[in-house]
Formats: C-alpha cells, sequence, structure tokens
C-alpha cells in the first residue's frame, strides 16, 4: 500500500509550509496520508526538535522514517551537527533544514553518510522545489528491505576455522584501512538511550554500524562476506567478521548463512543481497567490494534508493549485466559509494589503488 504519515508538529512558520508541501506533493503522485499510522505504514514524516530528538517507534521492519528538523543557523559542517540527528531519532533518512541570511538550505543525510543539499529559492517556482524532495523520498517509500539472517550451525568441517579465501578477505580488509577507505564503526552506544539499543536489535538485529564490505566467492553457489559492524580491518572469527552465505529465501526475504556450531553469530551485511545477485548470475566474478568512495567516468545508478533494498540490488545488478565486463566492473551508487567486481580479490584491487577519490560527489 502507497500510505504515509506524520509524526510531530512543526512549530515555525518555515516548517509548517515545507512539511504541508511535501504531504501534498505524496499525495499528488498518489500516497494516501493516514492520521493515524498502522503497521502497515510505509512512510513516516517525523518532525523533530534538535533539542529533543524524539524516534518514531517503529512495529514492521518495512517501515521507513525520514526525520525533518530545523535549525535557525547554518552550521560550519552540517554533516558534524546533523548526522547525530539520524542516529538518535533511528532514521533511515534525514532532513536537515538550516537558514542564513542568504539562504535556507535543506541536507539529506543516509545513514551510509551520503549527503547531498538542495538551496530554497523563494523565486522558484515551490511545485518544483517539493517535486524534487519527493523524488529524493519517494524511493525510501517504495522499497524493500533485505535484512533478515537465517543462521544454520552446520557449516562444513573444513571451513569452520576458514580457508585461503578467508584469509586472503582478512588480508584485504587491512589493506582497506590502508587506502584510508574504510570509516570505523559508528558508536551506535555513544548515542542511543539502552532502550533505544534494545529496539533496534529487535526491529533489525542491529548492534553497530559500519561502512563498505568485501566478499569473495567460494564455489558456484556460496561466497564468503565481511559481517555487519565489526571493524573491517581486522576480520578474523568465521561466523562473527567473516559469514559463509548459501543463498536467499524469497519466501522469508533473508539469507541464509552458515555458521560453525556453538557460535553467536553477527549479522550479515546489508548488502548481502545485492552480491549474492550478482555472484548467482555472473560465474566469472570472484569477488565484490564496496566502498564510500567514487571514481571518475563510471556508470552510476540514478535512483537513491536505500541501502539494503531488493531495488537497489537490482538496480546494480542491471548495470553489472550491462557493462562490457560484468566481472571486471565498477558501478556507482548514487551519493552512496562504488561496487567493484573483479575475478578476485588481487584483481579488483589492482585496478582502483591510485584511482580511488574518497569523497563521493552529489547527484
Amino acid at each position: 500500500m502507497k500510505n504515509f504519515t506524520v509524526n510531530g508538529k512543526a512549530d515555525s512558520p518555515f516548517l509548517t509550509w515545507l512539511t504541508e508541501g511535501v504531504i501534498r506533493e505524496f499525495q499528488t503522485e498518489g500516497y494516501q496520508f493516514q492520521e493515524e499510522p498502522g503497521e502497515d505504514i510505509k512512510l513516516v514524516l517525523n518532525v523533530i526538535e534538535p533539542e529533543r530528538p524524539r524516534h518514531f517507534r517503529r512495529k514492521a521492519q518495512s517501515t521507513f522514517v525520514v526525520t525533518i528538523v530545523e535549525t535557525e543557523e547554518e552550521p560550519e559542517e552540517v554533516f558534524k551537527a546533523a548526522y547525530p540527528l539520524l542516529i538518535r531519532s533511528l532514521a533511515n533518512h534525514l532532513m536537515f533544514v538550516s537558514h542564513s541570511d542568504e539562504r535556507s538550505m535543506v541536507s539529506f543525510l543516509t545513514p551510509e553518510q551520503g549527503i547531498y543539499q538542495m538551496t530554497y529559492d523563494p523565486e522558484e517556482d515551490e511545485n518544483l522545489f517539493f517535486q524534487r524532495i519527493y523524488e529524493r523520498l519517494e524511493p525510501l517509500a517504495s522499497s524493500q528491505l533485505v535484512i533478515n539472517n537465517d543462521f544454520y550451525d552446520d557449516l562444513y568441517e573444513n571451513l569452520v576455522n576458514g580457508n585461503g579465501i578467508t584469509k586472503q578477505m582478512f588480508l584485504y580488509g587491512k589493506k582497506l584501512d590502508d587506502l584510508n577507505l574504510l570509516p570505523a564503526p559508528f558508536p551506535l552506544e555513544e548515542y542511543l538511550s539502552s532502550r533505544d539499543m534494545r529496539h533496534l536489535k529487535k526491529l533489525y538485529g542491529l548492534g553497530g554500524l559500519s561502512y563498505g564490505n568485501l566478499s569473495s566467492r567460494e564455489n558456484t553457489d556460496h561466497f564468503w562476506m565481511s559481517a555487519s559492524g565489526i571493524d573491517k580491518s581486522n576480520m578474523k572469527d568465521i561466523g562473527r567478521d567473516i559469514l559463509y552465505i548459501t543463498g536467499y529465501d524469497e519466501v522469508n526475504n533473508s539469507m541464509k548463512i552458515r555458521i560453525p556450531p556453538k557460535t553467536t553469530p553477527r549479522r550479515a551485511s546489508v548488502d548481502a543481497i545485492e552480491h549474492w545477485m550478482i555472484y548467482r548470475e555472473h560465474p566469472d566474478v570472484g569477488a565484490i567490494v564496496h566502498i564510500h568512495a567514487w571514481m571518475d567516468g563510471i556508470e552510476a545508478t540514478q535512483t537513491n534508493y536505500p541501502c539494503g533494498t531488493l531495488e537497489l540490488a537490482e538496480t546494480v545488478a542491471e548495470l553489472v549485466r550491462q557493462s562490457e565486463d560484468p566481472s571486471r566492473t565498477v558501478i556507482g551508487l548514487k551519493n552512496h559509494g562504488l561496487t567493484i567486481t573483479g575475478t578476485n580479490l588481487d584483481d579488483i584491487f589492482e585496478r582502483i589503488e591510485g584511482r580511488v577519490i574518497p569523497q563521493i560527489p552529489m547527484l
């Protein structure tokens, strides 16, 4: 169902105008506004005060939350000021509205540390302004997360301690760190209360945020992949740091993972569905690396789908399919980063070293 709601109340003329305009645009595009959200609500516009960043308590994984917050001063570093509000409000997206004498700025932030900005010009057609906002937010409302994990503690005995492939992943995790392409896991516990942490873990199974991942094929159907929320520069434990992915269960919308017996596993990276699609279709792809960086002259997704969604995975898989050589290509993820395929990890790192741009351009 295409539905949405608003939580919280705008307390300034500009924020009231902005919120009403976004509501009107979504309704124009066929979305149904609900005063009282049920479990099936798809999108929530959560209006907060910067001093009291209250979160909307989701009842289902399929609910995406966009936090909207306003400040009367434009900070020197928007990301530094705004990102903690995204985390504290447990949002999938943040609209950070700031004002100065010259302009009003709307900055959009994602948990993957993506940021892009729109300046409001009073002389601009406001319908076009709200249409641009809708185009940024609508992918949230139409996406399907794939973040459930089904764990089976029957990993093959010869793999419980890893093998040559996992040792290579350990080395290249360190290499990512050496290239300064591996931001440290984000300390959620410093920003969230213990109650909020329990809610986040119950709903999504998340215990932390980290950025970037790498994987390597084991055989026709299975691959190894770095887990979520870990330090990728020190991956050692099988079942915790490195996971053995065996497939995707379409009925339960979950990734299937084999782990060693008596192991408390980490969650799979949210990009596991994307990697699975690519490996399944392209037998010559032996490894995949995802980093929050950029390269010039690459093909990129045109829609800013959220990380961990079926739609993003399908879009990236389609671009890999269309590339000249799917086994050795670089795909840009709009306002997010890169997905890089290779015949193996050696091949990937030989091709990208010296070409990577740490700053992701806003598209």
